[in-house]
């Protein structure tokens, strides 16, 4: 070991150098060096204190230059470290604080730089003190390192090395040490012995061994590996017998020697040859061949790197030698003749002079493979190469990797951003709901009319985006990329619900009554003619437009129109004088609308009524007759030519007159009659069409852009429409006959819809032409692209271009250019030369074994000559130039030239061919040997004949894909993706030739396939039936449901639209119910008035009195007028409701008071709360004529009882309907519905009004929309493309295609399918690959032992590429491609060595061991492990193992290692020893590895030694007696003596403690010690004595009061001087920073 460390500063240079000596010397020059790289130090010899100086600070100045100022702090320290005044340091000796310096200017320091190397690798530091001793603790975690790197300052300008101080003045030097930490030492792992070898000699003694292998090589210092070799004698019971004692003798030869070209003139003396036959052991007997080592061929070797390119290649033909020599089995040598016998060995051979490989230059690094700043973070890698230029020949030097690989732009920073990738779509599509149907549904439909919810989609496209800053706006257009650029992300959905608004129907309200007869126009009143209109409202519409809806008002022209009519109130009848007879009544007359407003005078045209008319209150004997009835209902509802519409009202007597009364009127005049609804019956309405489409409008210049809700919009327009108006049930009339104030408006504005042009992506990058050359007579390559219609054009925008896919043919690529291998003629048979032949066996014929060559060079087309580089490259398989030859001997057996083969008879046959011995060789014995000279060669004819052999499975069934080259448009023009139909199923077809072997498959079909038409059913969707019949109403009287519905006809079938929920029954459950109202009763009782009240009068009494009035009664059907009714049978109305068809009357007479009808009943409380009533009222029309004669009551009350005199009513409504749709529509938004009824107390259904007059509130919504939920099918993407094969031969290839789930099926939608990915066989083409074999065994041409040659060798064969399947079988070598270039890459030859008897050797390469990484409490902190393998010593004759070899072992790297531990294991005891051994974790017995310190005993031994008479270790491991004798035990369990055991028939042992000791105590060393001492400090129970105590104790005290003695006399006076206050010394240690 040595080291040298060198210390450098301005001034020079100084070292050290050491080799090994003591450690002691070694402390001291550490301390020392340590020392001066603290700080400048001054030590002065007679005195405890020096200066020391801190590091120079930056040099100051107020200019950059030689003018600077640098200063350092200076300190007085103790010998200790601690710092102290100034004063106790000699001043004479102070260095100087501050000096002249050179101020660098900031430029300079572009100038310089530190430049650093890498770190090296981490060394153990062995001068550690705790490191320099023996390694006995075990190692826990690793050892203490350091790892040194270079650091130097340099000139930026062309890198040289200038001083150090340089670069100091910018920045602090970098370290140039580091601590690290090595792994703990890992000793030598070997495995266990093999079982002994059997014995070297089956009779006699001979030796016998056996070995083991490397499982761990030493590492960081760990122990080195055992001897791997156990080496034993052995003997045979059976002796040899005389004559087998005797020696073996073998050849024995050495390796060939280098291939050399002959001498020309000394070839005498080149070639004399001398044999040594001296018989020491250390000596060998050799043939030597004494030559001049010739090296002028040697200089080509080393330059691999040639600047030309040769035009030919020429080879050259030597010799080698080598050595044989004659062995014993002692391993002495021995004469040549005892070996030979009668042949003499080939020691020479002709052979060819190496080459070694030649290469062109590097090429230039190619462009980094990262181009970009990714996120992450890996670096990218550039590649060179170069070309062979020479193969490599005869053993020569093999070629240098030819391709280099290097890592580049490993951070990158400067690198711009890599682009992104991001998925864009185009607009939507149109709203389309055909594909929502079922197949049924889908045949039946009208397509122009559906609406309702559908579905839309677009595509997606991935495009590149330049920066993630930049803002991107949604319709941004940018180019189309790869689709699997965009990979990574999720791509947008490409589906989604849409909804085309249905022409619902409107929800209206019933008509009202017929209105008065109004002018047009109110405002201005025209003409005598006018309208009689009523209307209905709009309860709910939809949110499609309101011209949906029917009309809204009808009319009927009517005569002398008037639009305000007076109003008329009258007043009391008031008289001026007398009581009864004529007056004055007051009318409040004003002029109201139709509406009941009141309005000012001046609108009402006519003249007003007069404000007083006449009036008469009846006298007391003057007739009384009772205010007019109302008008009856009118008899029709309109006039036609044969009946007009009349109502009537009536009067009745109340009082007959008295005697000068005032007589009663005539019976007509009770009744008076008028025309009523004198109207025609024809009505009339304004119909009109729809809105028609947003043009412009000339007539106002509308056409600005304005905002409509915040966003700017289009111009404005108008649409029209038309407004017809229509006779009912007859068709359009003329506009007149209806009414122009109700005509609905026919022009309103709109948004004139904006044009928008079509937008499309550019167009994508060309696809990628071939970059090679083309060979000649190939289809000229293609290269195409695409753009994608983003958005469609509409309302006159610019249409899309028609070119959306373009394709062109490459750019014309270079033919592949044509170079060939030209062959020269064969140059002569080239032997040894005849002057070694001569000098190594003597005179000869020159005959035998050689070798000839030939040249070879490049041609090109044309025939002229090109350097080889072109044909190594383009002209296919290089032609051999060397072969082996042999010119005849005399000796030699000579044959005449093979016959011709005989003719094949056909497939399977044989052919021959023959040839005979001439001359001599006919009567030679060894010519005549067949095995040697065979005179036949019979081989198989060759066979054309191929068979066709399908192959695998059939694939699935695969459709026709729709898609052409042309619809790559992007735009999504939606088809229903076919998923069923006629499509075709392919298997590979196998080509198999005569021998077995696969061919190429389109020698038996084209496509290498067999095809067959096969069909996928279609799915069937689950069949309804029609809608049933609707069902009654839930409800007989009032609001309910009815319901109508479907039920199953066929289930769904292959995966056809799947049935809604089934019942019980297994019948479908799809219903509809809507409202309907059941009229409770369709008819009513029709009253007629009242006949004259009739009295029975008896005599000539007046008529008055009390009488019977009568009426009719029909029951008629509600709402038919009294003149159009007809009666029904009573039955049909409320039995319960029947008014009386007759009634009690009254007549007053003369004399009476007559009173006025009874009025209405005044109303209960609305909740008919008990004890109210209810009450109505009636006047005195007439007094009576006596005071004595009073009038009846003029107030009527009655309790208000539920159900009897009072009611309460309140709403009730019907369940929701289903949620109705439009008929066009399969789903989507809709409406669903109820009815509302007025309920009363007792539970009849009333009329609405009734509950309005109750004053109940209308909370309830009779409507509200609803959704259906779509029955959205699955949605698949379209297929990819078809893969490249899996597999480019073999059986193994398959081609795959898949698609995605665009949208998910939804309620009954058709259910996705399955087949998300379709596989197809690849034609089976045949595999062919060179197959290595494994190496030979050794062999040795023409001796028995020494060195050889194993061999391997290279194959042609042709497989199926599964070896599984069918083994490979051999092929032509053409078709492997070219044989010497595939034998350059691989080793075919190496040597190995056959070992003579007697020879130490060593063994065969142990198998690799596992991989086994270097852990630290389980855990790897490295990636590659390692594995080793190993050679033993093997020792045949102990005489010999002088000449052993070394074992050797090696290691190699690996992956996938694993973490080993290692641990002592222990067997059972036995006889107090028992077997130990290491074993590693997983469960292999090692050698090593275990720490040695921690090793457990293999012998057990007793403590303390039995020492006692008679006394033995027992295996249990304490004391025993021997045979005879009985232990006796001390109390804590221990042998005290052995006693002899009393007589047999004595067997009790009274006073003997036979306890076995195993369980108690031991005893200690000490016990035995004071046994022999006069003084026994411990007692015979085991127990120390008093007095030990005693002495114990007064030696403690007398070592304190020594203690205390020595403290005193040494304590030091006080120093009468003057000193600083005391201070905590001050350590200074150097920690490695400079400014300390």
């Amino acid at each position: 070991m040595g080291w040298t460390m060198t210390l450098k500063d301005d001034f020079g240079v100084i070292a050290w150098a050491w080799r090994a000596g003591n450690y002691l010397s070694l402390f001291i020059l550490l301390s020392l060096l340590s020392t001066l790289v603290q700080s400048d130090i001054v030590f002065p010899k007679d005195h405890h204190f020096s200066w020391k100086a801190g590091q120079w600070g930056q040099c100051i100045g107020e200019e950059c230059g030689s003018g600077g100022v640098q200063t350092r702090t200076i300190w007085c320290v103790h010998m200790e470290g601690w710092t102290t005044h100034h004063i106790h340091c000699q001043h004479m000796d102070k260095p100087e604080s501050q000096r002249h310096c050179f101020k660098v200017c900031n430029w300079h320091q572009d100038l310089f730089e530190w430049e650093v190397s890498d770190w090296g690798n981490c060394v153990l530091v062995p001068f550690f003190s705790n490191e320099l001793k023996l390694r006995t603790v075990e190692c826990i975690t690793a050892q203490h390192g350091m790892q040194r790197r270079r650091v130097h300052c340099v000139r930026t300008s062309n890198r040289t090395t200038v001083t150090s101080r340089i670069c100091e003045f910018f920045s602090q030097k970098p370290s140039v040490e580091q601590a690290c930490l090595i792994p703990c030492p890992q000793d030598c792992v070997v495995s266990d012995f093999t079982p002994w070898s059997s014995c070297s000699k089956t009779c006699g003694s001979g030796l016998q061994h056996r070995t083991r292998h490397v499982l761990a090589t030493p590492m960081y210092g760990g122990a080195n590996c055992p001897n791997l070799t156990s080496t034993r004698t052995c003997s045979n019971p059976v002796d040899c017998p005389g004559g087998e004692g005797e020696y073996q003798y073998s050849l024995k030869v050495g390796a060939w020697s280098e291939c050399r070209l002959p001498h020309h003139k000394d070839a005498l003396l080149s070639g004399r040859t001398t044999v040594d036959f001296s018989t020491s052991a250390n000596e060998n007997n050799t043939v030597t061949l004494h030559t001049q080592a010739s090296h002028h061929h040697h200089h080509d070797h080393h330059h691999t790197h040639v600047h030309r390119h040769p035009m030919s290649w020429e080879l050259e033909v030597g010799y080698q030698t080598r050595q044989v020599r004659c062995t014993r089995s002692d391993g002495k040598n021995a004469m040549l003749s005892l070996c030979t016998k009668d042949n003499s060995p080939l020691t020479f051979q002709a052979c060819v002079m190496p080459k070694d490989c030649q290469t062109s230059d590097w090429s230039s690094w190619s462009l980094c493979s990262k181009t970009c700043r990714s996120t992450d973070l890996s670096p990218g890698y550039r590649l060179r190469s170069r070309i062979m230029t020479q193969i490599p020949v005869g053993g020569g030097k093999q070629c240098p990797a030819l391709e280099e690989k290097e890592a580049c732009n490993i951070i990158g920073d400067l690198l711009p951003n890599c682009p992104r990738y991001v998925w864009r779509t185009t607009d939507w599509g149109e709203c389309r709901i055909l594909p929502l149907l079922s197949q049924q549904d889908q045949r039946l439909a009208n397509i122009s009319i559906l609406c309702g919810g559908g579905i839309q989609t677009r595509k997606t496209y991935c495009v590149q985006v330049p920066d993630d800053s930049a803002p991107h706006h949604r319709k941004e257009v940018s180019r189309p990329v790869h689709a699997r650029l965009c990979a990574g992300e999720e791509p947008p959905l490409g589906v989604k619900h849409c909804s085309i608004p249905c022409q619902h129907h409107c929800l209206l309200s019933q008509w009202s009554p017929w209105g008065a007869c109004l002018h047009d126009n109110c405002k201005v009143p025209q003409g005598k003619k006018g309208f009689r209109q009523r209307r209905r409202k709009v309860l709910w519409e939809s949110s499609s437009s309101p011209e949906t809806c029917p009309h809204l008002v009808e009319s009927i022209p009517c005569e002398d129109p008037a639009c305000y009519l007076w109003q008329v109130q009258e007043g009391p009848c008031l008289h001026n004088k007398s009581a009864c007879g004529p007056g004055m009544s007051v009318q409040n007359v004003t002029c109201v609308s139709t509406e009941g407003v009141n309005v000012p005078a001046a609108h009402c045209l006519d003249d007003p009524p007069p404000t007083e008319v006449t009036c008469e209150v009846a006298c007391p004997s003057d007739c009384v007759v009772g205010s007019w009835s109302s008008w009856s209902p009118c008899s029709h509802s309109c006039a036609t030519k044969t009946a007009e519409g009349r109502q009537s009202r009536t009067r009745t007597v109340l009082a007959i007159p008295g005697k000068d009364g005032k007589e009663c009127p005539a019976s007509p005049v009770l009744e008076d009659w008028r025309v009523c609804n004198d109207h025609p019956c024809m009505v009339f309405y304004w119909e009109v069409s729809a809105w028609g489409p947003c043009i412009e409008d000339t007539s106002m210049d509308l056409n600005r852009t304005i905002s409509w809700n915040g966003t700017p919009t289009c111009a404005v327009g108008v649409q029209i429409r038309k407004a017809t108006c229509m006779k009912m049930n007859a068709g359009p009339v003329i506009s007149k006959r209806c009414s122009e104030s109700s005509r609905p408006e026919t022009v309103r504005p709109c948004f004139l819809p904006c044009k928008k042009d079509c937008i499309v992506t550019p167009f994508s990058e060309w696809t990628a032409c071939p970059s090679t050359c083309m060979p000649e007579n190939a289809t000229a390559a293609t290269q195409s692209r695409y753009r994608t219609i983003i958005q469609r054009s509409a309302n006159g925008g610019q249409e899309c271009p028609d070119t959306l896919y373009e394709e062109r043919e490459c750019e014309s690529l270079p033919v592949c250019p044509v170079y060939s291998w030209r062959t020269h003629k064969w140059h002569s048979c080239t032997l040894v030369p005849d002057s070694v032949r001569r000098g190594l066996t003597g005179p000869g014929e020159a005959c035998g074994n050689g070798l000839e060559t030939r040249g070879v060079s490049c041609v090109g087309e044309n025939g002229e000559a090109a350097n080889m580089t072109k044909c190594l490259r383009w002209g296919g398989t290089l032609p051999p130039m060397i072969r082996e030859c042999r010119l005849a001997c005399k000796e030699d057996c000579t044959l005449t030239a093979w016959s011709k083969f005989s003719e094949c008879t056909g497939c399977g046959s044989t052919r021959s061919r023959k040839r005979s011995l001439t001359g001599r060789s006919k009567k030679k014995e060894h010519c005549l040997i067949e095995e040697l000279y065979p005179l036949e060669e019979i081989e198989a004819c060759p066979c054309d004949a191929i068979l066709s052999q399908p192959y695998g499975n059939w694939s699935a069934c695969i459709l026709p894909d729709p898609s052409v080259p042309g619809s790559l448009q992007g735009w999504m023009s939606h088809r229903e993706v076919k998923e069923c139909g006629q499509g075709l199923r392919y298997r590979a077809v196998a080509c198999i030739g005569q021998q077995g072997q696969l061919v190429n498959p389109t020698l038996c079909a084209d496509s290498g396939y067999m095809m067959e038409i096969c069909h996928i059913s279609c799915p069937l969707d689950c069949k309804l039936s029609e809608w049933s019949a609707w069902s009654a109403c839930s409800v007989s009287c009032g609001s309910g449901l009815k319901i109508r519905s479907k039920w199953l006809r066929e289930k769904a079938f292959n995966g056809g639209r799947p049935c809604p929920k089934l019942d019980l029954k297994n019948q479908a459950q799809v219903y509809e119910s809507v409202p309907c109202h059941t009229e409770c009763s369709q008819y009513e009782w029709r009253m007629e008035p009242w006949s004259i009240c009739t009295i029975n009068t008896v005599d000539d009494l007046p008529v008055c009195g009390e009488g019977v009035q009568s009426r009719k009664i029909r029951c008629v059907k509600k709402g038919t007028m009294s003149g159009e009714a007809s009666t029904v049978e009573d039955s049909l109305c409320d039995q319960e409701e029947m008014p009386p068809r007759a009634q009690v009357c009254f007549l007053a007479c003369p004399s009476d008071c007559v009173m006025a009808p009874w009025g209405p009943w005044t109303n209960c409380p609305l909740q008919c709360d008990q004890g109210t009533a209810r009450n109505r009222s009636r006047h005195i029309i007439r007094l009576a004529t006596s005071e004595n004669s009073a009038c009846p009551e003029l107030v009527q009350s009655e309790p208000c009882l539920l159900n009897s005199t009072c009611f309460t009513y309140q709403y009730r409504v019907s369940d929701w309907s289903t949620c109705q749709l439009n008929e066009n529509a399969v789903c989507g938004q809709g409406l669903r519905l109820r009815l509302r009824d007025c309920i009363r107390s007792d539970g009849k259904v009333v009329e609405l009004h009734k509950c309005e007059q109750s004053g109940q509130i209308n909370k309830w919504r009779l409507s509200e929309t609803c959704v259906v939920d779509c029955p959205v099918s699955c949605i698949p993407s379209d297929w990819s493309p078809w893969t490249d094969c899996s597999h480019t031969c073999g059986s193994q290839g398959l081609s795959v295609r898949t698609r995605r789930i665009l949208q998910e099926a939804h309620e009954e939608g058709r259910p996705c399918p399955s087949q998300l990915t379709q596989t197809k066989p690849c034609p089976i083409r045949p595999c062919y690959t060179w197959l290595l074999s494994d190496w030979s065994r050794c062999t040795i041409q023409g001796a028995d032992c020494g060195e050889g040659l194993r061999r391997r060798n290279l194959s042609c064969i042709v497989h199926w590429g599964d070896w599984s399947v069918s083994p490979p079988q051999p092929g032509d070598e053409e078709l492997c491609g070219d044989k010497l270039r595939q034998q350059i890459q691989q080793n075919m030859e190496q040597p190995c060595f056959i070992p003579c008897p007697g020879d130490c050797h060593l063994t065969e390469w142990s198998s690799w061991s596992s991989c086994q990484l270097t852990c630290l409490e389980g855990r790897s902190f490295e990636t590659i492990g390692r594995r080793a393998r190993s050679r033993a010593v093997i020792i045949q004759v102990m005489e010999n193992q002088g000449s052993c070899p070394n074992q050797v072992f090696e290691t190699q790297p690996c992956k996938e290692g694993k973490c080993h531990s290692y641990q002592w294991r222990t067997g059972e005891w036995s006889n107090n020893e028992r077997a130990v051994w290491c074993q590693r974790s997983d469960g292999v017995n090692v050698t090593g590895g275990c720490f040695p310190q921690k090793r457990p005993t293999t012998v057990r031994h007793c403590h303390p030694p039995c020492t006692k008479p008679f006394s033995h270790c027992t295996p249990s491991g304490v004391c025993g007696c021997e045979k005879g004798y009985t232990e006796v035990m001390t109390t804590h369990g221990f042998l005290d003596y052995c006693t002899r055991t009393p007589g047999i028939d004595n067997n009790k042992k009274a006073d003997v403690k036979t306890n076995s000791g195993r369980l108690k105590p031991r005893p200690s060393h000490a016990q035995d010690l004071f046994s022999e001492w006069t003084l026994r400090p411990v007692g015979p129970d085991g127990r120390v004595k008093l007095w030990v105590y005693a002495v114990t104790a007064v030696g403690f005290i007398l070592i304190l009061f020594i203690i205390a003695l020595s403290f005193l006399v040494c304590k030091p006076s006080k120093t009468t001087k003057a000193s600083p206050p005391p201070q905590k010394p001050l350590t200074l240690a150097y920690d490695g920073d400079m400014d300390m």
